[in-house]
């Protein structure tokens, strides 16, 4: 059978697009829309497609929690591929609709964070309202007897549900872009290309003074550059929290694979994400060591920047 593709839908999302530049031969029969990014996960899970793809983080909003979330704690998937994709918006209406006929504005929201400038500035009385994507609140508002007057979408989704533009560019920041990564049962894991990335999810087996640094030490002392840390909660009650972790390199690689081993030995548990082409620019292959010795000197700057953060002057 022909591969089937899961990603977070509906039709016209920001999630689409990044399928059609990670599976660019893939026909439209090929890609199946997911009400929800849980949805994706249980699709390549229960091999009802042969991957999948969902937003992974923003560079304005941060990480997407759901995906983080199933990444985290749910049946084991690898990432073995990612991409970026421009965050453009616009507004869009029903046909016959102008910009001062619009009271209640729909969109996801992480693009409703990215357009409040606008929003403020050009419609400042209007409600806003979110729902699960850019592309669902574009297909509510073409619908009979919608509750909203506009969307915040993607221009591919305003058009595919037939409506047209009050105004393009409505982000407040030209140079946004999305993280999307390409999900897969475990298996064989993609060969290294020189310009990989190796993400997991590290769980410290105790809480204690040093953890965090035993754990970064793995990487430092190895020169593998981290290119993301972030503490997400265990859901084991409040205070325990995992840390996930993008690195420079491939696990095939000894220094990441030491690396690994390394955190392995100091962690109650270690969940592998996988090890995959990256995305935009490459990275150094066997980038130099740089160690720094401290001195006495940098002590007594230190001891003086401090005394000065406690009088309260920050520089």
């Amino acid at each position: 059978m022909p591969n089937r593709y899961a990603y977070l839908g509906p039709e016209g999302t920001f999630t689409e697009a990044a399928l059609r530049d990670l599976r660019p031969g893939a026909p439209d029969g090929a890609r199946v829309p997911c009400d929800g990014v849980a949805a994706v996960f249980d699709a390549v899970r229960s091999g009802a497609v042969d991957g999948g793809v969902v937003p992974l983080e923003n560079s304005v909003e941060g990480s997407v929690t759901a995906t983080i979330a199933e990444l985290i704690n749910g049946d084991p998937l690898v990432i073995t591929g990612e991409t970026a994709v421009p965050v453009e918006f616009a507004l869009f209406a029903r046909p016959g609709t102008v910009l001062e006929d619009v009271k209640r504005v729909a969109t996801h929201p992480h693009a409703l964070a990215q357009c409040r400038g606008w929003l403020s500035r050009h419609l400042p009385d209007a409600d806003t309202h979110t729902v699960s994507s850019t592309a669902a609140a574009a297909r509510s508002v073409s619908e009979p007897g919608a509750p909203y007057d506009a969307a915040i979408c993607a221009v591919i989704a305003g058009e595919r549900y037939g409506l047209n533009a009050l105004a393009t560019g409505v982000g407040d920041r030209s140079d946004a872009a999305t993280r999307f990564i390409y999900l897969s049962r475990p298996g064989v894991l993609p060969e290294p290309t020189g310009a990989d990335l190796t993400s997991l999810v590290a769980f410290i087996a105790d809480d204690h003074p040093g953890a965090l640094i035993e754990l970064l030490n793995q990487f430092a002392v190895r020169g593998v550059n981290l290119t993301r840390l972030e503490s997400r909660p265990t859901g084991d009650g409040l205070g325990n929290y995992c840390f996930c972790i993008d690195a420079e390199g491939h696990v095939a690689e000894a220094r990441v694979g030491e690396a690994l081993m390394g955190i392995r030995r100091v962690c109650r548990d270690v969940r592998f994400l996988g090890s995959y082409p990256r995305s935009g620019r490459a990275t150094e292959i066997d980038p130099p060591l740089r160690p720094r010795p401290t001195t006495d000197a940098d002590f007594v700057e230190a001891e003086r920047w401090l005394a000065r953060v406690r009088a309260g002057y920050v520089d």
